[in-house]
């Protein structure tokens, strides 16, 4: 059967117990390719696997996370050379050479008096590759997913057709969801509207104020579809669970439960739809889906909803369970062989834009399936938190690779503080645990044809930056928590634009 009840969830996932090791690139990133010896083998993958998206998104992956995994080794070599009497000079050549940008001359120079300040160095490091990152993503379109390009145009359409006009989907602020739509999903980033909160736990009146401005889009200018035509908003929530560690490693917000994450993100969704009925007297214009992701090996279970979005969440569909029954048909077999469990596992009759929705999301995540296989054997060999930096404020369009951001989206610190100090909490973890600083990037995405929007968002990220600077004083003081605030036209493919650091000359001269 391609579906399990809730008391059979927390099951050992029965995958191979080679020891395995996180990659680590200690090489300059100019010479950060993929090799012969990881490339997908076509025999032994499900004949749904998309091999040319798996290669395009594994070389992306392993140059980002090569930028953060570069850090340290680095660093631990500087560090042997600050009594050097050209040690600027050094330090500048190793950095530009290895890591593809400059060191701050004002930390360097204070080497000959005092210790190095490698704490400062690190959160810089971070900060600048995470910019790299980010420049590279919304310059280059590295995962073909930006509005306007092919793969985003096909699935627009494609949603169009099953009865959509705008898919909105809430992923837990866990870093190992954090590529759950470019990876475990396979959607174009640009074709989904996606914000994560802790546990999934989605803020009602912000998601109603959204649905109101996508239905006056469509009234006054028929954008993404006109308001005359018989479709709805599709409210997605995806909350976590793990196969291997069930007890430990789920979703924190919700004690490691998984039949508590997903009833809280189903009476999330529920709670939505009726505000928006009580409200405007059209709660058929939403259709709600609720989806578990195993962080683990990404597999994903989907709750199939009846017609009127009624779930039964002691069942659902696993994806997991549909790549061994399928492996061996052709693809066409495979596409018909989900579709049929699909219509077969909703509580009512399914609607059928539903049906074609979930079938290519499993069809899609069988991909990411092989992805994992092929590369760590099955499952991630960090199976916990390994996160390189909080991301907090409103934005970040461009991360999308797993374990790298948690993310706290929030407009202040008082309404995102329970979102806020998860992350503090799990940084204190990852890395104040060793010494190092918890790296915090302020962003606040504006609109640039509105007058003033620019203004407000720098104003926003310096009220944020005062705010994190007061909840988390002594961490400030002692060293162990810095920040990088930037702003970025959404409605321009342009990087966002650094606005201030901790890390600047002036700040670290009063520290």
């Amino acid at each position: 059967m391609a579906y399990r009840t809730l008391a059979k969830s927390n099951e050992r996932f029965q995958g191979p117990t080679a020891p395995r090791k996180r990659f680590v690139n200690h090489e300059p990133l100019q010479t950060n390719t993929i090799n012969s010896e990881s490339r997908f083998n076509k025999i032994d993958c499900h004949p749904l696997t998309n091999f040319k998206t798996n290669t395009t998104l594994k070389e992306y992956e392993f140059e980002v996370k090569g930028r953060f995994d570069q850090i340290v080794p680095f660093l631990k070599r500087i560090s042997g050379l600050q009594n050097e009497q050209d040690f600027v000079d050094q330090a500048q050549n190793l950095a530009t050479s290895e890591l593809g940008f400059e060191l701050p001359t004002h930390i360097l120079q204070k080497a000959w008096v005092s210790p190095l300040d490698m704490q400062a160095l690190f959160a810089w490091c971070v900060f600048q590759s995470h910019k790299k990152a980010s420049d590279q993503f919304f310059n280059l379109d590295p995962l073909n997913g930006a509005a306007g390009s092919k793969d985003a145009k096909d699935f627009e359409a494609f949603l169009n057709e099953c009865g959509f006009h705008l898919l909105d989907v809430t992923p837990c602020a866990d870093g190992r969801l954090a590529h759950s739509i470019a990876y475990v999903l396979r959607i174009p980033f640009s074709a989904v509207r996606r914000r994560s909160h802790a546990g999934a736990l989605f803020d009602i009146e912000n998601t109603v104020n959204r649905w109101v401005k996508t239905e006056h889009r469509r009234y006054l200018e028929s954008s993404p579809n006109s308001s005359n035509l018989p479709t709805r908003y599709l409210k997605v929530v995806a909350y976590h669970f793990s196969s291997l560690d069930p007890e430990n490693q789920g979703c924190a917000a919700h004690g490691s439960n998984d039949s508590l994450a997903a009833s809280a993100g189903y009476q999330r969704l529920l709670d939505f739809r009726e505000a928006v009925e009580k409200s405007f007297c059209c709660g058929a214009s939403v259709d709600l889906l609720l989806i578990g992701l195993d962080t683990d090996t990404d597999s994903i279970r989907v709750h199939i909803p009846s017609a009127d979005s009624k779930m039964n969440l002691d069942e659902w569909v696993s994806a997991k369970d549909l790549y061994e029954e399928t492996k061996m048909m052709s693809q066409e077999l495979a596409l018909k062989a989900i579709r049929r469990r699909v219509e077969s596992s909703a509580p009512g009759t399914p609607d059928k834009g539903m049906v074609s929705f979930v079938t290519r999301m499993i069809a899609n995540n069988i991909s990411q399936i092989d992805y994992v296989r092929e590369l760590h054997q099955g499952s991630y060999p960090d199976a916990g938190h390994a996160e390189r930096f909080i991301g907090v404020g409103i934005g970040f369009k461009e991360v999308h690779l797993r374990n790298l951001t948690y993310f706290s989206h929030l407009e202040t610190v008082e309404e995102g503080a329970p979102d806020l100090d998860v992350g503090v909490k799990i940084f204190k973890g990852l890395n104040v645990s060793k010494d190092l600083p918890i790296p915090v990037v302020i962003r606040f995405d504006y609109s640039g044809g509105v007058p003033g929007a620019k203004e407000r968002a720098l104003n926003d990220c310096k009220r944020v930056n005062d705010a994190i600077s007061s909840r988390y004083k002594d961490l400030v003081q002692d060293g162990l928590l810095h920040t990088f605030l930037t702003i970025r036209d959404r409605d321009q493919k342009s990087p966002a634009e650094v606005v201030g650091s901790s890390l600047d000359p002036q700040p670290m001269e009063g520290h």
